[in-house]
């Protein structure tokens, strides 16, 4: 029986389980309202031991062949008979925060010593359930000489039984189910759940020694909550129907804090002033976040945080007048009010492109003033020597495999996001490409190492090219083909097109894919989804191709532009020709679905992409490719134009935040092809909303509770401590690289330093802080509950992630916004402090920037050459303890303003020196909705607190409210504190378990 004929449909990262096709979701977000990133691992056993999820951790069996059997219940089952069972991929359970593994069982019989798993390790741990004489199925803990026991009673003989067993490590409990029911709570505290499983001599088993069937085995990284175990059971049973991206009651045991706790400086609050704002017709206006306050006593701020209503249109703007709108502030009754003074239509001002971007070669880095690696060193390090001894052959495997041509000796493909039957396979060589190029521009300082980044962007480009020339043209002369990419037809002997890319399943008859195409697998996907395929495993479902193809064009692109190389570019055209050719030809309805499809329709960046090609070569049908990726309904509200972001409306709370942010991105993109105002206000209004209603203090902006899923925004804006914090964790880490592309694209044409302020706060504290400490290994989603743990992988570069692809960009081009430069080479921004060397050419200057920051709260620039050129040196908005300047040794009596950019407009002679000093001083990041959970920085600095455990609730702390740093303690050039008794580090220093967040309490 085929996957396709299953009534259970799966999606491949969230999933929806329903018995019959009436619960079937069309590939949207959650699996039972869970959200996909506390799974570690789905066995369906409806016909294969394969892990369903997108972690590739298959299971193997002692036997060489296993029995599936058709069931009355689940219509596939895996038999066993006793002899045959499975075993788990070592690293399974490895850098878990908390253990759930749901499963339904139906034994033949209770005897004793069936186990349904048993997983141990070689530091003398095991936990297991095995059956017992009595018609129970008893849980052990074991560790060293300690243990815990619970059972689960009336295990019914012959009848499926839905089994589930909770580790949650933050409350040490042991939590055990039957058909949906809490059994027992047993406590752990006796045990070290921290150390089980951390280890690569795991030996993980299911099913030895039963008798009976076995279905839908789970694990997850989270501690499953009764009512998330009641809908997974309910739904297999068809009692209730999965409602999409919906959640009846929360998810888990987030704290809850009573109204009249006080919040931070709100309960100093006096007065609250009222704001007027203009805007015109249809265009929503934009509310200051921040509005001036008084307070009762002295307090290092001047202004309070207010939530407004968010609209989810403009009706209340479609004509000329005033209106007033009420907002609120957290834990308090104060009520500010804004005046909208509605004006009649204008037309659009928007900014011109004033500035850009240094070439990667122009721009080196330094060590520190002190003589170490600064941190912007250390990690590119990490991932430079990684990436020079990886092999060209495993990135272009599964592009050979889909052409159906031999391997080279030796070549063996890559795992995670990139095995054979992965619908997202070719995804890390697009990542791969742009990371060896920028590698291969960075790496002046070492010849023989650019050499070798030479080789393997000529390998790459060479191997693709030659593959592209395969598409659409006879396999022998005089054969049949296909040229034309609009005409392809169903693999040979099938009159359907399917995603199916197993060894046996794949086509490819690469003759009739027409002309230009380059994959890792055949065109089918891209057909499928102009078909309405949703996201999901299924050979039915696809798994967002244009995303795929995003990478793979942004790569040839980035190598083009930095090594010339014409193949480079030809396989891009030939590919973006070959979109064009399909898409163009689709009503706008068609596009308006397929990009509005939960993950099939995620189409990255391409559009800017598509965009960036047209600005190359001129070629007017890319630019209008890329418009037809336009997400109409979040850009625009619908076909008519009638509201959207491009008139200031949210109009993607809720949504997956990856999917989108590259999408604007696009947008403003086209905005410097086309000049069209709207594509610029799209991107402008969206950075704006995400920055101050989305994001958290690290930087990132997805991590949701409400939806049910850590990937997205949260539900309403500005809601972060309601709806947010999921405990499967939160900013996905490309989320942040993305929004890190669109800061500095967006400064590029109108240089506001609240731009700047946040890249450097995201660039610090979640890009850096993203590697791990002794290899490239780096995160996906960076759990923020109190007592979470960063979990790190990908360190051989071996298997890929969405966030371990872009962490190879990423790291490879850590210099890139340390400088910018006017169009007309008139003025340089100074934007980050970084110890650097900066080769002007234009100028004949080189400036070299001399600093230990974040280590020193100082830097020293000093001018090599001479010229006439404005200075435009960045003065953090942190800089709020006045700022010093000296001008070759001698202080500048001027006003310094922080949150600003000071401007040196001279002529500049050989030797000239520019020194800023900006004292750190301690300030704190609430969250928006509950500002008594806030972040404490030093200066730029994140501080985390450093924990011993997993922890239920916000380490609580007191703090001066005058003064912060009067109750703190500690070494500034070492940036470690104390406050009370704990330790405080960088968050990129920090790689054991972390309290982010904290309960502040101010006191006078």
């Amino acid at each position: 029986m085929k996957r396709s004929q299953l009534t259970y449909l799966f999606s491949l990262l969230f999933f929806v389980l329903g018995i019959s096709n009436s619960t079937a979701q069309s590939g949207d977000q959650m699996l039972d309202g869970i959200g996909e990133t506390g799974l570690i691992a789905r066995y369906i056993f409806d016909e294969n031991t394969k892990d369903w999820s997108r972690n590739n951790l298959h299971a193997s069996t002692n036997a060489e062949e296993v029995n599936f059997v058709v069931n009355a219940q689940f219509e596939q089952a895996l038999q066993l008979t006793g002899e045959t069972y499975l075993s788990l991929p070592q690293t399974t359970l490895n850098t878990i925060e908390s253990l759930s593994i749901s499963a339904w069982v139906q034994l033949n019989t209770i005897k004793k010593g069936q186990q349904l798993f048993d997983f141990s390790s070689s530091s003398n741990t095991h936990f297991s359930a095995e059956t017992a004489a009595d018609e129970t199925v008893k849980i052990g803990l074991k560790q060293g000489s300690k243990s815990i026991s619970a059972s689960i009673p009336d295990v019914v003989p012959n009848e499926w039984q839905h089994l589930v067993i909770v580790l949650d490590f933050t409350t040490q409990n042991l939590e055990t189910y039957l058909n949906g029911r809490l059994i027992a709570k047993q406590p752990t505290a006796a045990l070290d759940l921290n150390s089980f499983f951390d280890t690569e001599s795991n030996k993980l088993t299911i099913g030895k020694n039963v008798n009976g069937l076995l279905h839908d085995f789970r694990i997850y990284r989270i501690p499953l909550r009764q009512n998330q175990i009641e809908t997974i059971y309910n739904n297999a049973l068809g009692k209730e129907e999965a409602v999409v991206n919906e959640r009846h009651e929360p998810e888990d045991n987030l704290q809850v804090f009573d109204k009249d706790v006080p919040q931070l400086y709100n309960q100093y609050l006096s007065n609250v002033a009222d704001v007027t704002v203009e805007t015109v017709v249809g265009q929503l206006p934009r509310l200051p976040r921040f509005v001036d306050a008084t307070y009762k006593l002295p307090v290092n701020t001047s202004q309070v945080r207010v939530i407004w209503p968010a609209p989810k249109d403009n009706s209340s703007v479609l004509q000329p007048g005033q209106y007033e709108i009420t907002g609120s502030i957290s834990g308090t009754s104060f009520k500010p009010k804004a005046t909208v003074l509605v004006k009649a239509v204008q037309p659009s001002k928007t900014p011109v492109r004033k500035l850009t971007s240094f070439a990667l070669n122009e721009v080196n880095l330094n060590n520190t003033s002190l003589g170490d690696h600064s941190k912007f060193i250390e990690n590119r390090n990490k991932f430079i020597d990684t990436l020079a001894q990886t092999n060209p052959d495993s990135f272009l495997y599964m592009f050979r495999n889909a052409f159906g041509q031999e391997q080279p000796e030796g070549a063996t493909p890559l795992g995670v996001w990139d095995t054979q039957e992965t619908k997202l396979r070719g995804h890390a060589t697009g990542h791969y490409l742009t990371a060896i190029a920028q590698a291969y521009a960075s790496t002046g300082y070492d010849k023989a190492l650019q050499k070798n980044f030479e080789d393997k962007m000529n390998y790459m480009v060479n191997t693709l090219y030659d593959l592209s020339q395969l598409s659409g043209k006879p396999k022998t002369e005089g054969g049949a083909y296909v040229e034309d990419p609009s005409s392809v037809p169903p693999g040979p002997g099938s009159t359907a097109y399917t995603s199916d890319l197993s060894e046996d399943g794949i086509r490819t008859d690469y003759w009739n894919w027409g002309k230009g195409f380059i994959s890792a697998y055949p065109p089918d996907q891209f057909i499928m989804l102009e078909h309405g395929a949703k996201y999901g495993g299924q050979e039915t479902q696809v798994w967002a191709p244009y995303y795929t193809l995003h990478k793979i064009l942004a790569g040839l692109i980035d190598v083009y532009e930095v090594s010339g190389n014409p193949k480079a570019l030809q396989v891009a055209e030939g590919m973006a020709a070959w979109v064009h050719t399909r898409l163009s030809k689709l009503p706008t309805e068609t596009l308006i679905t397929m990009w509005n499809t939960y993950i099939a329709g995620e189409l990255g960046g391409i559009n800017e992409s598509l965009a960036h090609l047209h600005r190359i070569t001129g070629k007017s049908e890319y630019l209008e490719t890329a418009k037809l990726f336009d997400n109409i309904k979040v850009f625009y509200g619908d076909a008519e134009h009638t509201h959207g972001l491009a008139k200031n409306v949210d109009t993607y709370r809720g949504l997956h935040a990856n999917q989108h942010i590259p999408q604007i991105m696009g947008a403003l993109e086209l905005y410097r092809n086309s000049n069209s105002p709207e594509y610029y206000h799209i991107a402008d209004n969206f950075w704006y909303k995400t920055k101050n209603d989305y994001m958290y203090s690290i930087g990132g902006v997805a991590g949701a509770r409400n939806p049910a899923n850590a990937e997205c925004f949260v539900a309403q804006p500005a809601t972060l401590y309601e709806n947010g914090l999921s405990a499967g964790g939160q900013n996905e880490t490309c989320g942040t690289y993305n929004m890190l592309k669109l800061t500095r694209g967006l400064f590029f044409y109108n240089q506001q330093p609240e731009l700047m302020d946040y890249y450097e706060q995201a660039l610090y504290n979640q890009i850096l802080a993203s590697v791990a400490e002794n290899s490239p290994a780096n995160t996906y989603h960076i759990p923020l509950r109190p007592g979470s743990r960063k979990q790190f992988s990908n360190a051989d570069m071996s298997g890929f992630t969405c966030c371990n692809g872009t962490a190879i960009e990423s790291s490879t081009k850590l210099q890139n916004s340390i400088y910018f430069k006017s169009v007309d080479n008139k003025a340089l921004y100074v934007n980050l402090f970084v110890p650097s060397t900066l080769t002007w050419k234009e100028q004949d200057v080189v400036i070299t920037q001399e600093t230990s920051f974040p280590r020193e709260d100082h830097t020293k620039l000093t001018v090599n050459g001479k010229g006439k050129f404005e200075l435009n040196l960045r003065i953090p908005g942190w800089a709020t303890a006045g700022v010093e300047l000296k001008i070759n040794g001698k202080t500048q009596k001027i006003a310094i303003e922080a949150g600003s950019y000071l401007s040196l407009d001279r002529k500049w002679k050989n030797g000239d020196t520019i020194e800023l000093k900006m004292p750190f001083t301690f300030h704190l990041d609430p969250i928006m909705d509950q500002e008594n959970i806030a972040s404490l920085f030093y200066g730029p600095v994140l501080l985390a607190a450093q924990e011993d455990a997993p922890r239920t609730d916000f380490r609580k702390i007191t703090l001066n409210a005058e003064d912060l740093g009067k109750t703190i303690t500690g070494d500034p050039k070492a940036l470690e504190f104390t406050i009370d008794g704990t330790t405080f580090k960088p968050f990129f220093e920090t790689y054991e378990r972390h309290s982010v967040y904290l309960d502040v309490s101010l006191k006078n």
